[in-house]
């Protein structure tokens, strides 16, 4: 066998094992009744570098899938919104965004000041506990069948003003880091809001338009159609700096009526399949050794912005006039994930510290959070 022969063996034999052992996971949390997304973070942790286990995977395939991961969860959740809806909701989101940022930038910001670091440092981890994860909460609401409850609406509303909160607050920081001026940041930042808007303008005003051209009885062509759009999209949306995901989710919400439907039905395999696949390369990615580092100073900034997140919902969602409802929407909303981790990794050559104390808080709230929600009452 020669050695592309081999390479390949070893590659479906390696992504093979990876893929059964996460459905071992899915079915044992199907049957004890919880999300499966920290068992597939702790297994993660368990065969990635420093483990109990170690094993040699394709990291940079399994890195590509974990992206499109994100990518398609972002996607499907923009599913969930119409363009007029999106408005109204940003609209009437306005204070409940700036609640959120009020009650859980800071809590990161002057734990970092506790530590002794410099003011830059405090920002980014301001940042890790300001943003929610989209990723873990939008695949625990579709996995909880909650997308369709009167709470989840300003859920997903807190969650899109967070994301483009940081299609501003990552070229800001960016700019810092590498020494430049007000007016290199403010270029960057120009850029980024110019992006959002050129997208979001034409999501609201010609997403049927574009749903009507795209439509066809074939799923193949749609599946095509649309991935290749969400990719593309994506693509453009990281080179003008503005999140990726942020640009799947723009997708979501162009398109609309019955190629929605079709959309929800072709991708969701798609998207458990790649979702399954990011949690575990983040947990991959994360070395044991590191976690215990300051550990009991990660979980009461765990326990202290689990309470910020709790009262985030709870306010968000006060118009349901439903006091359980409330604390659906708080729990909902307090795992942190993807985007804290793109945060953290900014400054890591800025502060030694940073990256060992975000990896453990995100993995506590990447785990509780999932659980959080799945307790909060019915």
């Amino acid at each position: 066998m020669n050695d592309t022969g081999a390479h390949l063996t070893h590659l479906f034999v390696e992504l093979g094992c990876a893929i059964v052992g996460l459905a071992i996971l899915a079915r044992i949390g199907n049957r004890l009744g919880f999300s499966a997304i920290p068992l597939y973070l702790i297994a993660g942790l368990a065969f990635g570098t420093g483990g109990v286990a170690p094993l040699p995977f394709t990291e940079n395939f399994i890195h590509v899938g974990a992206e499109i991961g994100v990518l398609l969860l972002l996607f499907m959740l923009g599913l969930e919104y119409t363009g007029e809806e999106l408005a109204h909701n940003l609209r009437a989101g306005f204070w409940p965004g700036v609640i959120d940022l009020i009650l859980n930038f800071p809590p990161g910001f002057f734990a970092g000041r506790l530590l002794g670091w410099t003011v830059l440092p405090c920002v980014l981890l301001g940042g890790v506990t300001y943003v929610s994860s989209s990723g873990i909460i939008a695949k625990v609401l579709g996995e909880l069948g909650r997308l369709g409850n009167p709470e989840t609406p300003p859920v997903l509303t807190v969650l899109v003003l967070e994301d483009l909160a940081m299609a501003v607050f990552l070229p800001t920081v960016g700019g810092l880091l590498v020494g430049g001026g007000p007016a290199r940041v403010a270029i960057s930042v120009a850029v980024a809001v110019a992006a959002v808007t050129v997208v979001l303008f034409v999501a609201l005003r010609y997403g049927q338009s574009l749903s009507r051209f795209v439509a066809h009885e074939s799923d193949e062509i749609i599946l095509l159609t649309i991935l290749g759009t969400v990719l593309l999209v994506a693509g453009v949306a990281e080179r003008f700096r503005v999140s990726a995901a942020i640009g799947a989710f723009l997708v979501g919400i162009a398109a609309s009526g019955p190629v929605a439907q079709q959309a929800h039905r072709i991708f969701a395999p798609l998207r458990d399949l790649f979702a399954a696949t990011f949690f575990f390369f983040f947990g991959l990615e994360i070395d044991p050794s590191t976690l215990t580092h300051g550990l009991p100073f990660c979980l009461g900034l765990a326990v202290v912005t689990a309470g910020t997140k709790l009262l985030t919902g709870y306010w968000a969602a006060r118009k349901t006039s439903n006091r359980r409802a409330q604390i659906r929407a708080g729990a909902a909303l307090i795992a942190r994930g993807e985007f804290s981790i793109v945060i953290a990794g900014l400054g890591v050559g800025l502060e030694p510290g940073l990256g060992p104390v975000s990896a453990t808080y995100v993995l506590i709230m990447a785990i509780f959070g999932p659980i959080a929600a799945r307790l909060a009452k019915q």
